[in-house]
């Protein structure tokens, strides 16, 4: 994201009734209100889901012995461009709920050839105590302009889901770094629930490259409001807090509760199907236009979307200004993408599409999402 490039993402919205809902802006009535965001997304019926569990095995240096460590589900996956390639990191886990990042190439964005084992998974290592047993979920990967690779991902106990970061040259070997968030404020945020960093970027060619705002890395983050973060060398972030006597935009609840200090940048919506919770999507995007950001949203009826059924996860997108990447300029006021298909309403959890890879290939956005946290399916848009 060091790259000066920038470009819109800019697609006219029509309706399209299979995966795509009509949809203004809260600051605008026009047909073009919403220019700025990356719709409509059409689900590719004929293909998916795209990639289901597996019989990949490997020995597991934990256990040590043979683990089929796709067997149950796989789901959220980040993806990369590479060599005119797309490759797809994603999560799987095995029958005893371990998650484990398996790896996936495809010359179509659309078939994938898988690894018969992961490449990135909890290990005999500084960080076993933070990745074991629950596992390394929800990778998403960026590029920086010397062409290292970036993944920030999940580590979860079993207990605490801890925002973690490593990076590899080739996809195929990875170093840890632990928390994102260890060296800042003594620590403080380095125990506390953490999710989904989603790095802003610029889209080269397909591939996210993180790209500095204002002379820092910007960050998205958390999976009940979401929040944001600054680095200088996209390994160690600071959340960003709020100022004195500044107020959050929402009533915190759950997780949120125990972080009360940090400034909320995109929060939920009493009413709307972003009621319950918010999370990060793929690595947010710079365009000429602003910051896009794509995020998941789950439902509660009690006190959001009536028409969609309790937990549905649906996305949408947000604009937050490139001057600002806390401050929001427009904000869709419906889902672009929800659970319709039997694959997404019936799994490990139900009534999910999960948004969390997006690349261009051959003059087409991909968007990759998994489906009900089973499998893995795909969309695309027709864009610039």
């Amino acid at each position: 994201m060091r790259y000066v490039f920038l470009f819109a993402a800019v697609i006219l919205f029509t309706i399209n009734s299979c995966t795509t809902h009509p949809t203004q802006t809260t600051d605008s009535s026009k047909p073009d209100s919403d220019s700025w965001a990356l719709i409509p997304f059409n689900k590719i019926d004929s293909v998916n889901p795209i990639l289901k569990p597996g019989t990949g095995s490997f020995i597991d240096p934990i256990l040590k012995k043979q683990v089929l460590w796709e067997q149950k589900d796989v789901f959220n996956p980040a993806i990369v461009k590479r060599n005119g390639k797309v490759y797809m990191l994603y999560r799987a886990q095995d029958k005893a709920g371990t998650s484990r990042v398996g790896l996936a190439v495809s010359t179509d964005a659309v078939h994938f050839s898988r690894m018969p084992q992961p490449v990135f998974y909890p290990a005999n290592d500084t960080f076993k105590k933070l990745e074991w047993p629950g596992g390394c979920e929800d990778p998403r990967v960026v590029q920086d302009s010397l062409g290292t690779y970036y993944m920030t991902y999940t580590a979860y106990d079993g207990t605490i889901a801890r925002l973690l970061v490593a990076s590899s040259t080739d996809l195929l070997h990875w170093k840890k770094y632990g928390s994102v968030f260890a060296k800042a404020y003594n620590g403080k945020y380095a125990e506390k629930w953490s999710k989904s960093g989603s790095i802003v970027s610029i889209y080269k060619d397909g591939q996210p490259v993180a790209v500095k705002v204002n002379g820092k890395y910007w960050m998205y983050w958390g999976d009940t409001q979401i929040w944001s973060a600054q680095s200088d060398d996209l390994i160690n972030w600071t959340p960003v807090e709020m100022k004195q006597g500044e107020q959050p935009p929402v009533k915190l609840r759950s997780q949120a509760l125990n972080m009360p200090q940090l400034k909320v940048v995109l929060p939920t919506r009493e009413g709307k199907f972003d009621s319950d919770l918010v999370e990060s999507g793929p690595p947010a995007m710079l365009t000429d236009k602003g910051i896009v950001l794509i995020y998941n949203s789950r439902n509660e009826p009690s006190f959001g979307d009536k028409t969609l059924a309790v937990g549905t996860y649906a996305a949408a997108q947000v604009l937050f200004d490139k001057n600002d990447p806390t401050k929001i300029v427009k904000r869709m006021n419906t889902w672009f993408i929800k659970p319709e298909k039997p694959y997404e309403l019936s799994g490990q959890v139900n009534q999910v599409c999960f948004v969390e890879g997006l690349t261009q290939f051959k003059g087409r956005w991909y968007l990759y999402y998994g489906t009900a946290d089973s499998k893995i399916a795909v969309a695309y848009a027709d864009g610039k």
